[in-house]
């Protein structure tokens, strides 16, 4: 059999969804753990440790993003950062973590992803506050609004879409970069390649990656709706007439 028609049958059988041993069990201190043989477990594995990534990030670069946006510093310092976390290989972090007291399994993949989620965040969020015209931000000082205020109620909404499209960009990454956790005895959709390589059945490691790619484009399609709902139709109208 070809390694399509491998990948057809790997991922048209029922047993490879839900597992020979159900989706869940019990680790030995007693918590739930994803059974590596199901395919719906691996993805719901997938989409935690990834949006727990994502979350880490946003709880940081947002708040950063937001407040350096609004003061109008920080703009070099900020690239900085960003691209010297963009520059660091998640791979070689896993590895670095793994010899140290982080240790192998997800918590590591969560912190090295966090770290790579972290900069389209940050420079997205700066930058949609830093942009925002100084003729409205006066214009918002003359009607008597504090800063709080012209941060919050002002610069935020406009800011909104580049904001949501740094996130959109981030968890979109991030969802494609966590197969690496298979490589340091992590979980999620990268064990399906994983396996299927140590087990030389390149069938299920074709299905592997077409399972994540699927992933992928549906993570983006669903945020992209997001991202448009999030606009305000002021703005989104001006996208249309711009275009």
């Amino acid at each position: 059999m070809s390694t399509i028609g491998d990948a057809w049958a790997y991922l048209t059988d029922p047993l490879s969804w839900v597992g020979s041993h159900g989706m869940f069990g019990t680790a030995l201190d007693g918590s739930l753990r994803f059974q590596q043989d199901s395919i719906v477990a691996l993805t719901l594995e997938h989409l935690y440790m990834s949006f727990a990534a994502v979350g880490i990030a946003a709880a940081v670069a947002l708040p950063l993003g937001l407040w350096l946006g609004h003061i109008r510093r920080g703009g070099g310092v900020t690239t900085v950062v960003s691209n010297v976390s963009r520059a660091m290989p998640t791979l070689a972090l896993l590895t670095l973590f793994s010899a140290s007291a982080i240790g192998f399994g997800n918590r590591a993949v969560i912190i090295a992803a966090a770290l790579f989620a972290f900069p389209p965040i940050l420079t997205n969020t700066f930058t949609g506050m830093a942009d925002v015209d100084a003729d409205v931000r006066e214009a918002a000082f003359g009607q008597g609004m504090t800063r709080l205020q012209v941060a919050l109620r002002v610069e935020l909404p406009l800011a909104v879409p580049l904001i949501a499209a740094g996130l959109r960009t981030s968890t979109t990454q991030t969802v494609a970069t966590v197969p690496l956790a298979a490589l340091v005895a992590g979980g999620g959709l990268g064990v399906i390649i994983n396996t299927g390589v140590a087990t030389q059945r390149y069938g299920q490691v074709l299905a592997g990656g077409v399972l994540i790619a699927v992933l992928c484009l549906g993570i983006d399609a669903l945020l992209a709706r997001a991202q448009r709902a999030v606009t305000p139709a002021p703005l989104r109208r001006a996208a249309v007439v711009a275009a």
